[in-house]
């Protein structure tokens, strides 16, 4: 997505290939031209996102950086998961009955778990699981039904931000508790791979680092987490 990403981009590309993308419809703080109307909690931002709901192109709402640390050309998002912004967009998902895309770090897990009982017929997707360790991803995912964990920059070898973000042990195997986890809940999980479109270089470490940990898991496993789920969440809810 980006700072200077947009959502016209977005939906040509669903329409030249239909066939590879599954469009989100974005309005995060991450993107230039809506980082004001958070930092004003201007809800008129939400009327954008209906709008773009409406036509039917976008098949769900996302990547969403409530809360995001500072990283290389994005300053940190600092936003209350549980305002009335982040209301506003669930009340949108619940509309159009399509996902939440949510970056919120593992720092705000109070405002998550208000935000996740508050919507319990809203699917949100949880960018990168939030980086939880593996206990808090397990009380998240058993007590929330509506929450999914998904897997991108999980999978690399080592997160340029911390070792402890990965679910590697040596930078290529799963730790056996991930994927007992994993196995146990495979209806819950969807990989991912973070693309930034830095260099090539970077995005060959990460689609082979997906394919590596998608090898680990059983077959039926890996054909849920590789693309079932996301497509199961992203088909029309009556």
């Amino acid at each position: 997505m980006g700072p200077n990403g947009d959502n016209v981009s977005i939906a040509d590309a669903v329409k030249r290939r239909p066939d590879l993308f599954i469009g989100f419809a974005s309005i995060s703080p991450e993107r230039r031209a809506h980082r004001k109307a958070w930092e004003d909690q201007d809800l008129a931002l939400l009327e954008e996102l209906d709008g773009l709901l409406a036509t039917g192109q976008f098949k769900g709402i996302g990547e969403i950086s409530a809360v995001h640390f500072p990283s290389p050309g994005f300053p940190e998002a600092n936003y209350d998961p549980a305002g009335p912004m982040m209301s506003g967009i669930m009340a949108l998902a619940r509309k159009y009955r399509v996902p939440v895309l949510v970056h919120v770090e593992s720092t705000r897990m109070r405002e998550l778990t208000s935000l996740l009982e508050a919507f319990p017929d809203v699917n949100l997707i949880w960018a990168h699981g939030g980086y939880t360790p593996l206990f808090l991803a397990r009380r998240m995912l058993e007590r929330h039904p509506n929450l999914y964990y998904e897997l991108s920059a999980r999978t690399w070898p080592r997160h340029p931000r911390s070792p402890d973000y990965t679910i590697l042990q040596d930078g290529r195997s799963v730790w056996p508790e991930w994927l007992e986890l994993i196995e146990t809940m495979p209806g819950r999980f969807i990989i991912g791979t973070d693309a930034s479109h830095r260099s090539l270089e970077s995005e060959r470490m990460k689609f082979e680092s997906v394919q590596s940990f998608l090898r680990q898991l059983s077959p039926a496993t890996r054909e849920r987490v590789a693309q079932a789920n996301l497509l199961g969440l992203s088909e029309p809810r009556p």
